[in-house]
């Protein structure tokens, strides 16, 4: 284990620019997980980091330990620093004292859809991208495809949001939607609060593809002519329409209780 103890030092430096500049991330296809939930998941699922970094204060924490001496076992880098430094690095308030810096994945580009995905259209929230990654692994698709507009799936806020659902699933970014609507193998299913047909009469027990658009603009009208079917979710009350997570959410476990009904 080394140990960093001034802001001059070239990789405190790099961790910082990395720590608060998506484009510094998308630039290096490196991004930090922070906190011992996101750490465990990627020990569990992807392996050693290329990098441990621990706040001296956290060393004492049991958890914390464990998972600092698993790298080192595996020969992973470990740097320790003190407290202040660690907390100036970090965007978590009040965290342990752990990040990962890890390389991103780069898949090959995307070929036909035979399998269930999903396909984000423009969205911004990176909460709302992070609950849909969180749905999507749980009712277990693990395809997902993200259009240029769509926020950055390894920001910080997006991985925490979606709890160790990164290591679960294949992520695809800058991707031409339209073009992989054309091609897709499978039905495109597309929500929309002005669509006719109820989520409900549709078979989903079968592979198919949710096509989930902008938080406010919904998706975009040239892929809402490409899809398959266009699906409302009917509800009640004086609400005009559910988050788009919420929707993802309904969708995505209507599709497992389908299929599990079978």
């Amino acid at each position: 284990m080394k140990t960093i103890t001034s802001r001059d030092n070239p990789l405190y430096k790099d961790l910082k620019h990395l720590a608060g500049s998506s484009q510094a991330r998308r630039k290096a296809g490196q991004t930090l997980l922070d906190g011992v939930h996101l750490c465990q998941s990627y020990l569990a699922l992807r392996g050693v980091p290329l990098h441990c970094i621990v706040s001296e204060g956290a060393l004492a924490n049991p958890e914390v330990a464990d998972i600092v001496m698993q790298c080192e076992t595996a020969h992973a880098y470990v740097t320790a620093m003190p407290d202040a430094l660690y907390n100036a690095l970090s965007q978590v308030e009040h965290g342990v004292g752990l990040m990962f810096l890890i390389a991103t994945p780069v898949l090959a580009a995307p070929g036909v859809l035979t399998a269930s995905a999903v396909l984000l259209d423009n969205l911004q929230d990176p909460g709302n991208v992070g609950s849909i990654l969180r749905s999507a692994a749980a009712a277990g698709i693990t395809q997902v495809y993200c259009s240029g507009g769509t926020a950055f799936c390894w920001s910080p806020k997006v991985l925490r949001a979606a709890m160790g659902a990164h290591f679960v699933v294949d992520i695809h970014e800058n991707v031409d939607l339209a073009a992989l609507v054309r091609a897709s193998a499978i039905p495109v299913l597309a929500t929309s609060g002005y669509a006719e047909q109820r989520l409900y009469e549709v078979d989903l027990a079968r592979p198919v593809a949710w096509l989930l658009g902008h938080e406010g603009q919904g998706v975009a009208h040239d892929l809402l002519a490409l899809a398959t079917h266009q699906v409302v979710i009917p509800h009640m009350g004086q609400i005009e329409s559910l988050n788009v997570a919420a929707c993802a959410a309904v969708c995505f476990f209507e599709q497992l209780r389908q299929i599990q009904s079978k």
